[in-house]
C-alpha cells in the first residue's frame, strides 16, 4: 500500500482464516519502506509526465514493488502465497470515468514470482461508482465490532453499518495537505500537532473552506489529488500566513467536516486509524467536537490497517468473492474487483 501523503510503501504479511462464518486474521509481520529523495520525486511528478514515459514508471515502480516484496520476505525468512498491490494513486476523477495506480502488477508478479492481484479500483469506476473507498469490505468484515471506522491517511475517509448496508465517502483532506505545509517549515510532518497547535484560530478561513462545494454534495463521493489542487490549496494561498497558522485552521476545518459527519448518528464507538490517528492536537480537537468516542488502537493496527484490508481484498477476489460495494462507491451493483497475474504452476 503506498498513500498520497507519500510516507513510504507499506507491507504486510497477514493469515487469514473463516470460523463459524466469520474472518478473522493475523498480522505477521510488518513494515514501511521510506521513500528515497528520488522515488517521492518521481511519484510527485508522474503526473507531469509524457505518456511513453509514464508507462515506464509504471513498469519501474510494479519492479520496485516487487523487489521490496523479495527483500521483506527474505530478510524475515518468510514466505507468502499471493501479493495484493494497491499501487499508489497518480489520478482519480471517476466523474470522467477514470482512475489510475501506479505500479504495473504485470512487472511486479514478473519480479516476485508469485501471483498478484492489483488494479483494485478501476473496475468500479467503470460500473460507474467512485472506486473508493474500497476499505469498508474490510471494516464490515473484519472491524465489524465497531459503528464507525475512520481513516486519517492523505484524506479522511470513514465507514459505518447501515440498515440497508455498509456505507462510505471521502470526507476530507488531511495529510495530503499537512505535510505541505510542514515542509514549509522544513518537517516531513506535523509531529503530533504540534507546528499547528501554535497557529492562530481564523474562523473566516475555516469558513471558506467549510463552503467549497465538493462538502454539500451527497454521498458517495471520493476526493483526489487534483481536487485539492485545483479547489482546496488556492483558498490557503489567498492567506499570507505562516505554516503554522494555516495549518491551525486546515486541522479546525478536518475536525468540523469529521465531527459533522459522526454527529449525524448515535454516539458509537469509531476506530481510528491512518497516520494522522498519531496527531494528538488533532485527536484532541475531533474528539472535542464528536459526541461520539474516538478509539486510537495500537501502533501496527492505526499504521497498516489499510495495507491489511488490501491483503484481505486481494484473498477474497483470489476466492471470486465480492470485495467492492455499490452501497459504498455508488456503481452499478457489487463486485468482485482486481486483476490477477498468475504465475504458471509446475
Amino acid at each position: 500500500m503506498s498513500g498520497t501523503s507519500l510516507d513510504g510503501l507499506d507491507i504486510v504479511l497477514c493469515r487469514f482464516h473463516k470460523l463459524h462464518g466469520n474472518w478473522h486474521f493475523r498480522l505477521l509481520r510488518s513494515v514501511t519502506y521510506g521513500y528515497s529523495t528520488e522515488w517521492r520525486k518521481k511519484l510527485t511528478d508522474a503526473p507531469l509526465l509524457d505518456a511513453e514515459s509514464f508507462m515506464l514508471l509504471h513498469n519501474e515502480y510494479g519492479k520496485y514493488i516487487g523487489n521490496q516484496v523479495n527483500g521483506f520476505l527474505s530478510e524475515n525468512d518468510l514466505k507468502a502465497e499471493m501479493v495484493a498491490s494497491h499501487g499508489h494513486t497518480i489520478f482519480h476523477q471517476p466523474e470522467k470515468g477514470f482512475t489510475f495506480q501506479l505500479g504495473s502488477g504485470a512487472a511486479l508478479a514478473a519480479t516476485c514470482k508469485m501471483d498478484v492481484i492489483s488494479d483494485f479500483r478501476t473496475f468500479d469506476v467503470a460500473l460507474g461508482g467512485q472506486g473508493a473507498p474500497l476499505v469498508p469490505v474490510g471494516d464490515e468484515l473484519l472491524f465489524g465490532e465497531y459503528r464507525f471506522c475512520l481513516n486519517l491517511g492523505g484524506f479522511a475517509n470513514i465507514s459505518n453499518r447501515e440498515k440497508r448496508g455498509r456505507i462510505a465517502c471521502d470526507l476530507c483532506p488531511v495529510n495530503i495537505v499537512a505535510n505541505v505545509l510542514a515542509m514549509r517549515k522544513g518537517k516531513e510532518y506535523d509531529r503530533n500537532g504540534i507546528i499547528g497547535g501554535h497557529g492562530t484560530l481564523m474562523p473566516e478561513i475555516v469558513e471558506e473552506l467549510n463552503a467549497l462545494d465538493f462538502y454539500s454534495k451527497p454521498a458517495p463521493k471520493s476526493l483526489g489529488r487534483e481536487w485539492v489542487e485545483h479547489s482546496f490549496l488556492p483558498v490557503l494561498a489567498k492567506y499570507s500566513l505562516p505554516p503554522e497558522d494555516l495549518l491551525r485552521n486546515v486541522y479546525e476545518h478536518i475536525a468540523f467536516q469529521i465531527s459533522r459527519y459522526i454527529n449525524n448518528y448515535e454516539a458509537a464507538e469509531v476506530l481510528v486509524t491512518g497516520g494522522g490517528a498519531f496527531n494528538t492536537f488533532l485527536i484532541r480537537l475531533l474528539q472535542d467536537k464528536s459526541k461520539s468516542l474516538l478509539i486510537v488502537p495500537d501502533e501496527p493496527l492505526v499504521k497498516f490497517k489499510e495495507a491489511i484490508v488490501f491483503a484481505f481484498l486481494g484473498l477474497l477476489r483470489h476466492q471470486h468473492e465480492i470485495n467492492c460495494l455499490s452501497s459504498v462507491t455508488g456503481a452499478l451493483y457489487d463486485s468482485t474487483s482486481g486483476i490477477i497475474h498468475r504465475m504458471k504452476t509446475v
